[in-house]
């Protein structure tokens, strides 16, 4: 048995750049995503839940308890920052090549009408 791969050397795939920068995009929103479960989660989890609640040691930032505040809203705040800098610095439209504007919509005209010749034609 040969350990050659399915494909030999002169049938790799050449990817669509845009495809490339798409995936590098995703890679980095997913990357912030899981960052920010990874932190909110346990920290939320660690904090929140307390089982020995005294109400006179209750900590608060600006009436909101603090184990809310530094575990959801400091990171949504964070992650609002971040995708409005990726969305309007980082992020980049490609160049996805000339639009062929309406030329989808005749080419089904002119076959609905060849359709319909057709069976005039049969029915004639």
């Amino acid at each position: 048995m040969s350990s050659s791969s399915p494909r030999d050397e002169s049938q790799q795939v050449e990817f669509d750049p845009v495809f490339l920068h798409a995936r590098k995009e995703a890679l980095i929103i997913f990357s912030v995503w899981v960052l920010a479960l990874v932190w909110a989660v346990p920290f939320c989890y660690l904090n929140g839940y307390i089982d020995d609640f005294d109400p006179e040691n209750f900590s608060t930032i600006w009436g909101v308890p603090t184990w809310l505040f530094w575990g959801i809203a400091v990171p949504w705040l964070a992650a609002d920052l971040f995708t409005a800098w990726f969305c309007f610095c980082y992020m980049s439209d490609d160049d996805l090549g000339e639009a062929h504007e309406g030329a989808d919509v005749e080419e089904e005209i002119a076959e609905m009408r060849a359709a319909k010749a057709t069976q005039e034609e049969a029915g004639a």
